[in-house]
Parts: structure tokens; sequence; C-alpha cells
């Protein structure tokens, strides 16, 4: 310690800076203007560039730069659609003609007309069915539980100038707490994806005066002769309502639930009745049916069948 200040006397008389006022000033210095700290690694972008969208925003996607048509609003769900719209529309849509549907016609032709008629639909999937007893002089309002089969309702409504209602939301729940009395329920292609068909049917019963139904139904022997839909098969429970006891063949969708145009029930599951359960169903909740028409066990995607029935007195 003397020797360095002995040192930094001598500096000082010499007119220099001791090296011990140099190191403070050097410190001094930092602690004033500190060098900026380097960016890490991991948080640098390599090119900043490259946060930037390569195009333009995705919003803009939703615009057509085409000139209005129908063909530009089905295709706002297009690949989506089953039916197949009125030639008069000039659109492309889906295959199935649910708009021209002679299982309708013979229904319409079986109740004598529909005109005046209120009709409640269930499930109107795309609003085939409303379309055609809407044409034929009803007044129909339909429950439709998929978002976006209630949207395409909605675009077809506008193409076909229906005067179909469309409301969105569980028909099961709307059954139960209806408005009003109907003449006629229209049930097309909804109790096989039930979970509880006899209370669908049942409830129907509590609410029209009539009723139109076509659905899929189970049979041992058809099924065990197609492996793709056994396959869909799982299992099956007893039930029992109000003394009637009948059985429930688990159906699941399984695949399908990863479609777009998925077009089941609101479950993973539905449960199928076979045929003798459901005429049984039908007449203990108080349905006397009339006539049945397009039975056709070999039908692709199950045995199926329509029917009419009227409320019995």
């Amino acid at each position: 310690m003397i020797t360095a200040l002995r040192t930094a006397r001598a500096t000082l008389r010499a007119g220099g800076v001791p090296a011990v006022l140099r190191g403070a000033r050097r410190r001094l210095a930092r602690k004033l203007d500190p060098a900026p700290r380097p960016v890490p690694k991991s948080t640098r972008p390599k090119n900043a560039a490259a946060k930037r969208p390569a195009g333009p925003p995705a919003v803009l996607d939703a615009y057509v730069h085409t000139a209005p048509s129908a063909q530009c609003a089905v295709d706002i769900f297009q690949g989506e659609w089953s039916s197949r719209l009125p030639a008069a529309v000039g659109a492309s849509a889906g295959r199935v003609g649910l708009f021209d549907d002679a299982r309708i016609h013979w229904a319409i032709e079986q109740f004598g007309g529909v005109d005046g008629y209120r009709v409640l639909e269930l499930g109107p999937l795309e609003g085939g069915h409303s379309h055609l007893l809407s044409t034929a002089g009803a007044d129909v309002l339909a429950v439709e539980g998929n978002t976006r089969a209630y949207l395409k309702c909605l675009v077809a409504k506008e193409l076909t100038g229906s005067r179909a209602r469309f409301l969105l939301g569980d028909f099961m729940a709307y059954l139960r707490e209806p408005d009003g009395h109907f003449d006629l329920c229209l049930a097309s292609g909804v109790l096989y994806h039930m979970r509880e068909p006899m209370e669908t049917l049942a409830l129907t019963a509590a609410i029209a005066d009539r009723l139109f139904l076509w659905t899929h139904y189970w049979d041992a022997e058809v099924t065990a002769a197609k492996p793709p839909l056994a396959a869909k098969f799982e299992d099956t429970t007893t039930a029992e309502v109000d003394g009637f006891e009948y059985t429930l063949h688990r159906y699941v969708y399984g695949d399908a639930l990863e479609s777009s145009a998925f077009c089941g029930g609101n479950a993973a599951y539905s449960n199928w009745l076979s045929r003798a359960d459901l005429l049984a169903g039908l007449a203990r909740v108080g349905w006397s049916v009339d006539a049945i028409a397009f039975d056709d066990p070999g039908h692709l995607n199950g045995p199926a069948l329509a029917l009419v029935a009227t409320r019995q007195r």
C-alpha cells in the first residue's frame, strides 16, 4: 500500500495520472453509460419479417368478389350440402332429392292434402321437406338443432322463396314445452338419431293429431349380413316405460363425427328400435298407424320405412 501511494505521488509530480485514478475513472464511466447487453439468442428472431403474414389477413377471405348469385350463397357451405336444390334455383348443392321427395308427396296424399295445416317439422336439415309442405299450403314451423344445418335452411329459404319458419334449438326441449298444438308432426330421418326414441314418440303424440315418420330400424338378420353396418352397433339394453318393455340398440357414429357434412344426432351415439318395437311403441303412446310405405330392409344405411299415423281418440 505504501509503495502504491509513493508511486502515485511521483506520477502526480510528473504531471501524469496515477493508475489507481485511471481505474476509478473507467469504473465511474461504465456506471454512467453502461454498454447494451446482448439479446439472448432464444428471444431474438432470426428474421423479423417472418412474423408478418405472407398474404392478406384471413378476415378478407369472408368477402365475395364475384357478382351476386345463388351459387355464391350455396358455396358458403361448399361440400356440406346433402340436398339437391330445385332446378329453378340455378345452383349446384347436394345430390339427394329432398326438395322433391316421393315420401313427402305420398304423405300429403295420405292426409288428403295439408292446405291450412299447422305443421311441426323435427330436424329439417336443409329445408327440403319444409319447402314441399309450405308449397302445399301448410304453415310450417321447423326446429333444427345443428347450427350449420339451420343456416343452410335459411339459405335455401331465401333461394326458394319458402314460407316455412325455422327455429334454432333442440327439438326435444321444444316438444316438452311446445308453442300450441299442431295438425301434423313430421319426423323424417330423426328418430334413429335419438338416444331415447320412445320419449320422442310419446312427445309427438302429445302435441299433434297426425304423424309422418321415416326412420331406420334395427334388424338382426340384415345387420349381421352387413359387416360395415354391424360394426356401428355396440350393445343392446332393455328399457321400460309405463310397463312397456323394449330394446335399445346402440349405434355409434365413430369417424362420421369428423366430417363437416355430419348430420346425425347431438351425441356420439344413438339408439335404434326394431321394427316390432317401433310399431308397438307407437301404439303404446297413442298413435294409430294408418299406412306404411317405402319399407326397405335392404336400404344402404340400414332397414327403413315410412308411415303415417293419427292420434287415437
